[in-house]
């Protein structure tokens, strides 16, 4: 139980305190009418009786409102000081939470050079749903022509530059973690491992390209149809990691930007399909989330435009 539920009891019990101590000083003046009357009737063992419990009552009333107004000043003090302290992390997160996406959009700003080889004749969709635009299609020459592309992305893209997206780490060491809601603590969690893992698994991806080409120039390797089937696998490989982190990484700083645009109330907010519903795609998820993203406001415009991400032919 923590202080806050214990506090709401405390209050419960100060308020039953007064209550008490209330009615015993009632008691006692009643009996202080008796104390009046037997004194008027002489009647010494009644009213020496009659004292001592006028006396005890209004002894323990004062003692019980003492006690319920002293524990009223502890509680109200202890309320002050923890709301004080709930303010001041509130106002480390979201200072740290600005940080992350500011410097999140300038990393996330790389990924334009992903989505213009994902997207080359069409959005991406994994081969497996059924995906045919020409990043999965292009064999012979067009192949060539992508692979070239890809290894100059490799350095262009710092992929390690994403842990940058890391939100949780700032909000499980805070009250945050505990008021925040479930899901969209999950989600957060969930993108940020999928992230890791894309970033992880890109140079290893790029690694295996490499070694498929075999140190010949590309065009050379790819007229051997057996490097050609390996390279392609590679290919696909890539694009497959590069797609799984735009769309992590994207949503991951739209629903962090959802949730700085909301000030501090957005430990109540709760989960919104046009970011937390599943997507069959990147650019299912983009038509989905940018009317939404678009009306909250973040420095640099509204927080669709922090995504970096402009429509490929």
């Amino acid at each position: 139980m923590d202080f806050r539920t214990f506090s709401g009891y405390g209050y419960l019990l100060i308020g039953g305190l007064i209550l008490v101590g209330a009615g015993l000083l009632t008691i006692s003046l009643i009996v202080n009418l008796g104390v009046a009357h037997s004194v008027r009737q002489e009647a010494r063992h009644r009213e020496k009786l009659l004292e001592y419990y006028r006396n005890t009552f209004s002894q323990l009333g004062v003692i019980l409102i003492g006690i319920g107004v002293s524990l009223f000043i502890f509680f109200f003090q202890q309320n002050y000081q923890d709301q004080r302290k709930r303010e001041a992390e509130l106002q480390q997160v979201m200072a740290k939470l600005a940080a992350r996406i500011a410097r999140g959009a300038a990393v996330v700003e790389s990924l334009g050079e992903f989505d213009t080889l994902l997207d080359e004749g069409g959005p991406y969709i994994d081969p497996k749903l059924g995906g045919k635009n020409n990043a999965i299609s292009a064999h012979g020459a067009e192949l060539a022509k992508q692979v070239a592309e890809i290894l100059l992305v490799e350095r262009d893209v710092d992929v390690q530059a994403f842990e940058i997206l890391n939100l949780s780490r700032d909000f499980e060491s805070s009250f945050v973690v505990n008021e925040l809601d479930p899901t969209l603590w999950f989600n957060i969690v969930s993108d940020e491992s999928e992230i890791k893992y894309a970033t992880a698994q890109l140079p290893l991806d790029y690694t295996d390209l490499h070694d498929a080409i075999g140190g010949e120039p590309v065009d050379a390797a790819i007229a051997n149809p057996e490097k050609e089937r390996k390279i392609k696998q590679e290919v696909l490989d890539i694009f497959y990691d590069a797609d799984l982190l735009r769309l992590r990484s994207r949503r991951l700083l739209g629903r962090a930007c959802w949730l700085f645009s909301n000030g501090r109330g957005f430990v109540k907010l709760r989960p919104v399909d046009e970011i937390e519903a599943d997507a069959r795609s990147h650019q299912e998820w983009i038509d989905r989330s940018k009317h939404f993203l678009m009306q909250l406001k973040s420095a640099s415009g509204d927080c669709f435009k922090l995504l970096r991400y402009s429509q490929t032919s």
